[in-house]
């Protein structure tokens, strides 16, 4: 396994220099007329700390000052999606320049000076980048009024808010779970639901601003409950997590399943792969819901929206997910609507349902282009006829 990794990392380095490289020197060939003699070496230096920014702030944290290793980890996040962004764009430019050779439509003026090619290629992804994060920082509200054919005790229906994916940290701080937390509340939800990846790994930032103490705020009928996602296991504090969270008042289910109300059953899942972070593999969904009355509603949460025949086998009616941002950043939401079933919205299977949110916070680039981050308000209607 520690071969395989070292492999991965290996070849993971290798890209990611070969594509700033690739980017570093169509820039140098687009602008390095413009440099004084002697100063190209600063040029090289200033994109260097850009393109490993974000690697030295993740990977060298320990031997530096966490406010270093913060402000590099941010810097580098933008240029992630800035260095994404180059890429897709000196790839159009080099395809273009490539058809020019045959079919000689490029302006000759154009040619001569690539410094204004150059510009505009830096223009538009500024543009691009600028906007994404404006489009990070305001999330949309996404409503679904759905049927569930079960009786739910006395409830005729449920009014519910879906929060996946916070990633609260260094770049998705407190503030902004205040200003989430306000909107939820403003919604006045019967039961709020959060569906993994509710912390960015490191836990130091949500112990550091107090964030607990902001849960406590979220107010909801039948309290808040959660499961973990890949990231709460990556930064290897799991446990911690669970103890802050269940202190601020979020009933964490991993691989639990409790009644509601009398009323009806929320599942919550562990983590499809925490055995691969030290811990054991998580139960089968049949031993979560062992005991667990049919004829009232089944709500699952589940971080991945994967294996989805096996939920619909257990007989959950309503399967809530995260996971996948919708690919947050064009052209990666091609990749997630291949890889899963639903990568966002609703899907409905005979009496199983499902919904996957794009989530509310981002991972690496504070960015998001090709989807909106959201909120999201379900009223559940129990028609009181089914089985």
């Amino acid at each position: 396994m520690k071969t395989q990794l070292m492999l991965f990392l290996a070849a993971f380095i290798m890209i990611f220099a070969g594509l700033n490289y690739y980017i570093g020197i169509r820039g140098w060939q687009a602008f390095g007329r413009l440099i004084p003699a002697g100063y190209g070496v600063v040029y090289w230096i200033v994109f260097s700390f850009l393109a490993f920014s974000y690697l030295i702030g993740r990977f060298a944290a320990q031997f530096m000052p966490d406010s270093l290793s913060a402000g590099l980890t941010v810097v580098g996040s933008y240029w992630l999606a800035a260095m994404n962004f180059f890429v897709l764009a000196l790839i159009l430019v080099d395809l273009l320049r490539l058809a020019d050779r045959w079919l000689h439509f490029l302006p000759h003026g154009l040619k001569q000076f690539p410094a204004v090619t150059g510009l505009v290629v830096v223009v538009a992804v500024l543009g691009i980048v600028l906007y994404g994060s404006w489009n990070a920082r305001n999330p949309q509200l996404t409503s679904y009024d759905l049927t569930i054919d079960k009786q739910a005790g006395s409830l005729q229906s449920l009014h519910m808010v879906v929060v996946s994916d916070i990633h609260l940290g260094n770049i998705v701080h407190n503030g902004r779970l205040m200003a989430m937390i306000n909107r939820v509340n403003s919604l006045d939800p019967d039961i709020v639901l959060l569906p993994g990846d509710i912390i960015d790994e490191n836990i130091g930032p949500f112990v550091e601003q107090k964030m607990s103490e902001s849960f406590l705020k979220l107010k909801s009928r039948y309290g808040v409950y959660a499961v973990f996602g890949n990231h709460e296991y990556i930064g290897g504090h799991a446990e911690e997590a669970c103890h802050y969270l269940s202190e601020a008042g979020v009933t964490v289910l991993r691989d639990d399943c409790l009644k509601v109300a009398g009323s009806f059953y929320i599942a919550g899942r562990d983590y499809s792969s925490r055995e691969r972070f030290g811990g054991s593999g998580r139960k089968e969904l049949s031993a979560v819901m062992a005991g667990v009355d049919r004829s009232f509603p089944v709500i699952l949460l589940d971080h991945q929206p994967s294996h989805l025949e096996e939920a619909r086998l257990q007989g959950v009616d309503l399967q809530l997910s995260g996971h996948t941002h919708r690919g947050q950043l064009f052209p990666f939401n091609l990749i997630t609507k291949r890889i899963f079933e639903t990568d966002w919205g609703y899907l409905r299977k005979g009496d199983f349902q499902i919904v996957v949110s794009s989530g509310f916070g981002t991972w690496g680039p504070p960015i998001r282009i090709g989807n909106h981050p959201e909120i999201v308000d379900i009223t559940i209607h129990f028609t009181g006829e089914g089985k």
